[in-house]
Formats: structure tokens, C-alpha cells, sequence
């Protein structure tokens, strides 16, 4: 249900910025790659047991999360060893949209000037997903960060995209899961923010309190 503190005020936005997964697609699959497919295979091909390799893997993580390598396949693929787009591609059929995300794509473009997917996944991932999803066809355009060197937690990110897509922050909107990404958008001026709390249908919502959130966009439908 729609609550007021996610009523989209329609009549004081033009540029609608939408993340894809946890936003858009259930994390779930990318909570299940991985946190449990990839320690599998990493286990497999290094003689491991999945706990020593999930703690290496912990480790890895660690090192690069929130930067660009996180979300580049090219990385990982290097890093462990392991052809994670060929990974990716045969558990495709596990993708999937989250609650009525083609009913809000629908409306959201109906109602606004440029309706944009902005995301850190790396352009292989953007691949598989728009694939297995045909979401491509449902927004104006889709950025990925790699574009611009420079990841959605970045000022750099917000300042190449308005060069690249001119918009007037008061009038733009963001639905976003990521807390340092919407910070870093409200850091930079944009008015509209919204915070998707349940980004793994799988897991339960989280608490937020810095942004207007929702459970996902069905509730701002």
C-alpha cells in the first residue's frame, strides 16, 4: 500500500532515476550467485571446504565493496579463476522482477519527461539481466557507472550523469536500495529520494529512517 512518505509527487518531477537490482530485480539472484554459488565453485576448483572458501571470499569482498571492481565481472573472473559470465548465464532462468515492477515502469514512464535506469552492474551483467528480463524496453535509456569510471556512491557518478543527461536536480527522483548511493544523490542536490527497503524478496524488509522508503515499487504504484 501506498503510504505518504513514498507518494511520488508526479506534478514536481520530470526525470525519474530508477536502480535495477534490489530495485527493479530481486536480489535474490545476486544474493544467491554470490553468497552461495560462487563459494561452491571457488571451493570446488581450489580444493576447499565451502566454509574456508566463503571466508576467503568474505575477505575478497571486502576489499573492493562499493568500488567499481565490485560489480565487474572482468574482475572476478580473474580474481578466482572462474568464468563468472558463463556463471551468470546459466542460472539466467533465476532472474526476475521484484512485486509489479512492470506496472510502475508503465506508469512512471506515462507521467514523466525520461524515465532512466542508472546502475553499477557491470555491462556483461546488464546483458544477462536485460535478456532474461526485456527491461531495456520498458525505460528510456539505461547508465551504467563503468561509463564513468566512477561508481553511484561517488560525487563523480551524479556529475558525469548530468553532463551526459542534463536535469534539474529539484525535479528529479531517485528509487534507490542502496543507502550510500541515495546519499550521495541527496549530497549532490537531487530533491526526490526513495528507499527500497525489501530489495531480497526472500528476506525480510529492513529498517530505514533517513529516506522515505517503501518496501519496493509496488508501493508507489
Amino acid at each position: 500500500m501506498q503510504t505518504a512518505s513514498t507518494r511520488i509527487p508526479w506534478d514536481r518531477i520530470d526525470t525519474v532515476l530508477v536502480d535495477m537490482d534490489g530495485t527493479l530485480l530481486d536480489l535474490s539472484f545476486d544474493n544467491f550467485f554470490w553468497l552461495e554459488l560462487v563459494p561452491r565453485k571457488y571451493a570446488e576448483l581450489k580444493g576447499l571446504d565451502e566454509a574456508a572458501a566463503r571466508e576467503d571470499l568474505g575477505r575478497r569482498y571486502a576489499r573492493v565493496a562499493g568500488t567499481l571492481p565490485w560489480y565487474c565481472l572482468d574482475h572476478w573472473s580473474a580474481e578466482l579463476d572462474l568464468d563468472i559470465p558463463s556463471l551468470k548465464r546459466e542460472y539466467r532462468h533465476l532472474i526476475r522482477y521484484l512485486p509489479m515492477v512492470p506496472e510502475f515502469l508503465s506508469a512512471a514512464r506515462a507521467r514523466v519527461d525520461r524515465l532512466v535506469i542508472v546502475t553499477n552492474a557491470h555491462s556483461e551483467t546488464l546483458a544477462i539481466k536485460t535478456e532474461a528480463t526485456g527491461l531495456d524496453r520498458s525505460v528510456d535509456t539505461i547508465v551504467c557507472s563503468h561509463e564513468f569510471d566512477a561508481p553511484k556512491q561517488s560525487r563523480a557518478f551524479w556529475v558525469e550523469l548530468e553532463r551526459r543527461l542534463p536535469f534539474e536536480r529539484r525535479r528529479t527522483l531517485l528509487i534507490e536500495d542502496s543507502i550510500p548511493v541515495l546519499e550521495a544523490a541527496r549530497d549532490y542536490g537531487l530533491a526526490h529520494t526513495i528507499a527500497i527497503r525489501r530489495p531480497d524478496s526472500g528476506r525480510p524488509a529492513r529498517e530505514i529512517d533517513a529516506f522515505a522508503a517503501g518496501d519496493g515499487v509496488a508501493d508507489l504504484v
